[in-house]
Formats: C-alpha cells, structure tokens, sequence
C-alpha cells in the first residue's frame, strides 16, 4: 500500500471532550490503545516474589520497589502498545488484520483504527508512557534492597526494546518478534528478581524462560491468523516466513521446549523431582492447544486458550515457590 494510501483514523470532534462523557470516553480509548487488560507480562513480578525467602517478600523496600516495578511495566506496555499501534494504521496491517473480513477480532480494542483517537494522539501517548516507565523504574532501583548492574541493564534493556518492537527499528518487522516475546519476558522475571534479591541462580533462570514461552505461544497462533495482512506490508513473522506446514511444527516445537525445559530442569537437579508432575498441567494444556489450532484449525480459539494457560503456568510456578524450600537470600 502506497504511502499517501494508508488508512486514516476520523478526525476528533473538536468538543469530543468537553463532558464528562467525552472526557470519559477518550479515557476509555486511551485504556485500550495502552492495551490495560493484557496483564500476562505483569504477572513476571509475582513469579519473582514468589521466588524470595518469606521474609524477604515481607520487606518494606521490597515492596515499595514491587509497585514502582509494576507502574513502570504499566507504562512500558502502553508505549509498545501504542507505538505498534501507530505504526499498525500507518501500513494499512490493522486494517486488514481487524477489518470486515475478520469478524472475530475486537476492532474496539484498536481505536486509531475505529477512530476513536488521532495518531497524534497515540504518538503523544507512546512518548508519555515511556519517559514515566524509565522514570518509575529509576525511582525501583532507587528504594530495592540491591542494585546489581545486570539486573538494571536487563531492565533499560527491556524498555529500549519494548520501544523499538514496532518503531524505530522495528524488531517485530525485521525477523526479531519471537524471540523479542521470550526474552521480554525473561527480563521482567530476572530484572526485577535481582533488584530484590541481589543474585540469581539456574532455577530463577528456568522460571524466566518458562514465563517468556508464554506470551510466545499465545503471540505465535495470533501471527497464524494475521498472515494476509503481515505479509502485506512485510512483517517477517515465522509464520509469515514458513509454509503453513513448517508454522505448525514450529509451534509444535516451541510448545515442546516447554516439557523439555521441565524436564532438564529436573534431570541437572536444578528443580526438585516433584517439580515436573507440578507442571505437568501445562505440558497437558500446550498439546490441546496445538490441537485446536493446527488440527481443527481453530487458531483464534487456540490463542485464547494460550493466554490461559500462560496464566496457568503463572499460578504453578507461584505454588512451587511457595513450598520449596529457600536460602535466607532467596536463592534455592
């Protein structure tokens, strides 16, 4: 799609505003452009407290760094959300991945394209969220308990990338979106681990990469159904990449490097052996999945049930460390 062709958001109504209802309405669209009820990247901090001795999870500083940390994740999500956004109305790819033809999409939850916001406004956005999440989480750093220098690189490094996913350099376009979906995930396990605790170990290492394959195997079936509209403006996702038949087994595998990960978990003794039935729901939940996607081709239904199992996962993960036995550090 030429240039000057891209679809436009509708021009805001110069009192759009000026009541309460206005007001609250292009609240409401701000919320979703920040893309509010996608908490799956958030829930990395509850993972990482978890994994404290119990009273390190009581300390105050721990705390006070716990909401920074989750007020700054707020905020670097709505600025990639906003950006992608952005970018996602400028080469017509939302447009075609949430029009008329794709009826099972919320095009509410996209309001450059239902007109709802101006692209103005969501730069302006994207901009704000980003200086508040590097501010918030130099005010984290500031109050945690430890400030080693991996664990705020991590942290800068999450950021700068989150930016960059659809803007800028375009992570997300040039080849680098699944693995950007892992490592985020990493990084808001292990960073925020490390301002807590002031170390890390294989077993926190694990937890990380078991929570990054989560938003992956939700991202990896909505890049399934978005093939037309990606492939137009030249979005290189594996799907977009592979035959229909190489996208299913490389789902397949991503969804079989979770056991996997289990597994050699147990085998090096870096887990304890009750560690694989505890997650062994997952490794169950990940084969329907594929299932419903692949073999009855119902990917939309697929991805749905992909945040629920990341979130599933989650609550595993959280009961583990909740009854394993820790170091006074936190460190098993």
């Amino acid at each position: 799609m030429a240039h000057d062709e891209r679809p436009r958001s509708a021009p805001a109504s110069r009192d759009s505003t000026s009541t309460p209802a206005g007001r609250l309405g292009k609240a409401r669209a701000y919320a979703r452009l920040a893309k509010l009820d996608i908490i799956d990247y958030y829930l990395g901090l509850l993972v990482a407290w978890s994994l404290l001795a119990p009273v390190a999870r009581a300390e105050p500083a721990v705390w006070a760094a716990l909401a920074l940390l989750l007020a700054g994740e707020l905020c670097m999500v709505a600025a990639m959300t906003s950006f992608d956004d952005v970018t996602g109305l400028r080469d017509g790819s939302d447009a075609a991945n949430y029009g008329p033809d794709a009826p099972r999409r919320k095009l509410v939850r996209k309001p450059l394209i239902a007109g709802t916001l101006g692209e103005s406004e969501a730069v302006r956005f994207g901009w704000s969220a980003a200086a508040a999440a590097a501010l918030l989480w130099a005010g984290a750093v500031a109050v945690a308990p430890h400030r080693p220098l991996w664990a705020v690189a991590a942290l800068a490094l999450c950021l700068v990338c989150a930016v960059q996913y659809s803007w800028g350099l375009k992570l997300s376009y040039h080849g680098w979106q699944e693995v950007f979906l892992v490592a985020l995930g990493v990084g808001l396990l292990a960073g925020p681990y490390g301002l807590f605790a002031g170390t890390i170990d294989a077993f926190v290492l694990t937890q990380g990469l078991l929570f990054g394959l989560g938003p992956l195997l939700f991202g990896v079936y909505s890049n399934t159904n978005d093939i037309p509209g990606d492939a137009k403006v030249r979005r290189r996702t594996v799907a977009v990449l592979t035959s229909a038949r190489g996208n299913a087994a490389f789902v397949a595998a991503v969804s079989a490097a979770e056991a996997v990960l289990i597994a050699a978990a147990v085998l090096t003794g870096i887990a304890p052996w009750w560690f694989a039935p505890a997650m062994a729901p997952v490794v169950l939940l990940r084969a329907t999945q594929w299932t419903i996607g692949f073999v009855r081709g119902d990917i939309l239904r697929a991805r749905n049930l992909g945040i629920a199992i990341h979130r599933v996962t989650v609550a595993l993960l959280i009961a583990v460390n909740l009854v394993y036995p820790l170091h006074p550090g936190g460190v098993h």
